[in-house]
């Protein structure tokens, strides 16, 4: 059975990683693979991602989720471009949820960003494939679809393809390779004027094994990358054809409404299922370990007869925690516990002990739910040893293996049906199992397909939330106010490597991590730790310079050295955005600047205060340095989705715990930015020719920070707790000369 030999492949890399060498060495190639399982008719797999038709029609596998971030589009260009492929010839697919696009790349990449050591990163290498197969690997998140499947897998796909295509062409005319060229889907020999199309030469291509190393394109050879193309999924979403998880029907279909456990981690003790079964189009009443779900012939049905079911949970040593509890036990680690080493730089200890100031503050940030706007859904269809499912996820390989597990199956009898998604944020990524799993256990007991859905409130009250932190700093100053320490203690747990790190030239830097651990499940959310870190860190250098009598964006400058990219960010966002010039009576601007996954950012945000005494954003401006932008068109989109989304949180964002259980239940009690309070947004992209950084999550951090540090001028307050909406502003003494 195959899960078997995983568990012994898996048990071979802890060993050493031979097993697993051996394994990926022993493998067919995956190309030839593609055209012995998904080849219909003429067409051939020149590499695993790239398929071609005798007519040149050109498909692209994405081995990503769509999920409104233009990654399919993104992906296709930087493999048609290497291809020299004509873009209108381009289709562009969903890479299936099979091993075969298992995606060893993300293996590659997140093992340098977790810090594997360089000696062991050749072991990663040679079997990194193997790894992503043997843990179904398919995942859309870390914003890292361009940077390491674009740059490291569509780029070599699409290079690779155009060399084999050449060798062909060569040989079959008998020609130098030096004296072919190939545009627009087809190799030409200027000599002889002989042409032709890559659906002319695929056949004999395909016969080929792909180079590992091909040449790739510099900059300045590109035709399709850099440039404004639009998104291929735009058209169905506008017609309203694209199809979501949400949308999977059969006329034989059931539908599960589904009460869980409302302090999480308490089981289920019993049920009175009262008037629910007789309600018309109620099927049965289906008893999980943590929770109790109504099958019905349409979810409104289903829905109504739950609330008629009566459900008793065991009482936890939970069942009375709130937020305020939570606050008490952080505070409380901090104060004991000096936790563990995250970063340590010169003797901070000795350096506050001689310095001439001290200054201290506390951050703290709540809760977050990730509320998308597709509410979390999973069909699954149970046909006696095989399955199908059809959900909308952030990593379909996961899913799949998820509901072989609970069902018994193996995972070559799951078949995954891919949809785009409905927003995903975090929430869709293959830590946060719920849905999934009570889907699956709903559905075996049923021989037809099974949608089981989360309401609005059930996936607001049973996320997997970002998670709540606290941080306690102190910084220091010599005689002259220079900055000497920065000395931060923060909740974990660390879930990115770094976030809690600064760019910022200090000499002394004491940076550790005490236990956060709490009843309230986590999981990664849009920019992971960066969102929380980046809040606190670039509001206490805010504190730092105004303490030193410094203007915070000059101070910025003269600690970022060291860091030119940064600086370079902070000073293009800042020019642009008017800093140091006049503003509208009563308007501020607040910065701030960061790094997350291989993107550096800068955002100036232009504030208000309104007549209600809470701030207005009238305009963002940011400028990004993600290396180089393969769809400007996309990079400016994904800033302004990351703002927005960003702005929502700090305004407004907050989970809260109250007898153990989360209090919101839906947007009214979970605000958004709404179309008419969003701010003008201006997008400036630096071309650093850096290596690609990603693009989906670096613009949410700063802008919470940017926004307190205006509300600081125009206040005096210092915002060093979110949501902004939680703070009394009618008392204001706005800061002068800043």
């Amino acid at each position: 059975m195959k899960m078997n030999r995983r568990r012994f492949l898996l048990a071979g890399t802890a060993a050493g990683g031979a097993l697993l060498i051996g394994y990926a060495a022993t493998r067919p190639s995956r190309h030839r693979r593609a055209n012995a399982d998904l080849v219909q008719g003429d067409e051939r797999f020149v590499t695993s991602f790239i398929k071609i038709a005798p007519n040149n029609q050109i498909t692209l596998y994405i081995p990503h989720s769509e999920m409104g971030q233009g990654i399919h589009t993104a992906l296709a260009m930087m493999a048609a471009d290497e291809l020299d492929a004509n873009w209108e010839e381009v289709n562009i697919e969903q890479a299936p949820a099979i091993d075969l696009f298992a995606n060893g790349d993300l293996v590659k990449g997140f093992a340098g960003e977790f810090g594997v050591p360089n000696f062991l990163m050749g072991l990663v290498n040679v079997s990194a494939q193997a790894v992503a197969e043997i843990g179904n690997l398919q995942i859309t998140g870390g914003s890292s679809s361009v940077r390491y499947t674009g740059e490291h897998a569509m780029r070599v796909a699409g290079a690779a393809a155009r060399e084999m295509l050449l060798e062909t062409a060569a040989e079959r005319w008998d020609v130098e390779l030096s004296e072919l060229s190939t545009e627009l889907g087809h190799v030409q020999h200027n000599a002889s004027g002989s042409s032709a199309s890559y659906g002319e030469l695929v056949a004999d291509a395909a016969l080929r094994e792909p180079p590992e190393q091909p040449r790739l394109k510099e900059r300045a050879q590109f035709n399709i990358m850099g440039k404004a193309i639009s998104r291929n999924d735009i058209p169905a979403k506008v017609d309203g054809s694209a199809l979501y998880g949400l949308d999977a029907h059969s006329e034989d279909m059931l539908y599960a409404a589904i009460r869980l456990a409302p302090v999480f981690g308490s089981k289920l003790v019993a049920v009175d299922p009262g008037a629910a079964l007789a309600q018309r189009g109620v099927e049965r009443i289906v008893e999980l370990e943590d929770s109790v779900a109504v099958v019905a012939d349409n979810y409104w049905r289903a829905k109504r007869a739950l609330a008629l079911v009566s459900t008793e949970w065991e009482q936890t040593e939970n069942d009375a925690i709130s937020s305020a509890d939570i606050d008490v036990r952080f505070s409380q680690e901090l104060a004991n516990s000096d936790g563990s080493e995250d970063k340590e730089v010169g003797d901070a200890e000795r350096a506050l002990e001689e310095a001439a100031d001290v200054i201290e503050a506390s951050y703290s940030v709540p809760y977050l739910a990730h509320a998308p706007m597709e509410p979390m859904n999973c069909t699954v269809h149970i046909k006696g040893d095989t399955a199908d499912m059809w959900t909308s996820t952030q990593d379909a390989l996961g899913m799949r293996g998820r509901v072989a597990s609970q069902a018994g199956l193996p995972e070559e009898a799951v078949r995954f049906h891919q949809t785009y998604c409905g927003g995903g944020f975090g929430r869709r990524l293959p830590f946060n199992w719920n849905v999934i799993d009570h889907a699956t256990l709903i559905a075996k007991q049923f021989d037809v397909p099974v949608k089981t859905i989360f309401s609005r409130e059930d996936d607001m009250q049973q996320d997997y939330y970002r998670p709540a932190v606290k941080n306690n700093f102190k910084a220091a100053f010599d005689e002259d106010n220079n900055v000497l320490v920065w000395h931060s203690r923060f909740t974990g747990p660390i879930q990115v490597p770094g976030a809690a790190h600064i760019p910022y030239g200090i000499a002394n830097q004491s940076i550790r991590v005490v236990d956060g651990d709490t009843h309230v499940p986590i999981a990664a959310w849009r920019s992971v730790d960066h969102s929380q870190q980046t809040f606190f860190i670039e509001s206490f250098i805010d504190e730092i310079a105004h303490r030193a009598g410094k203007n915070p964006y000059q101070l910025r400058r003269e600690l970022l050295q060291e860091h030119p990219r940064h600086r370079a960010v902070l000073e293009v966002a800042a020019e642009a955005a008017g800093y140091g010039q006049n503003l509208p009576q009563g308007h501020a601007l607040g910065l701030a600047v960061q790094e997350s996954f291989g993107s550096v950012v800068a955002e100036v945000a232009e504030v208000s205060m309104g007549v209600d005494n809470q701030p207005i954003v009238h305009k963002v401006t940011c400028a990004i340095d993600c290396g180089w932008a393969v769809n400007p068109d996309t990079v400016e989109a994904q800033i302004k989705s990351g703002i927005i989304f960003g702005l929502s949180a700090a305004l407004y964002g907050e989970i809260t715990i109250d007898n153990g259980r989360v209090r919101q239940g839906n947007f009214p009690d979970y605000e958004m930015v709404r179309m008419a309070t969003s701010p003008e947004i201006d997008v400036h992209i630096i071309e650093s020719g850096e290596e690609l950084g990603g693009l989906g999550e670096p613009a949410t951090p700063p802008i919470a920070a940017a926004v307190t540090n205006a509300i600081y001028i125009l206040t005096g307050q210092r915002v060093r707790d979110l949501p902004i909406k939680n703070h009394d502003f009618t008392r204001s003494n706005p800061v002068a000369g800043v």
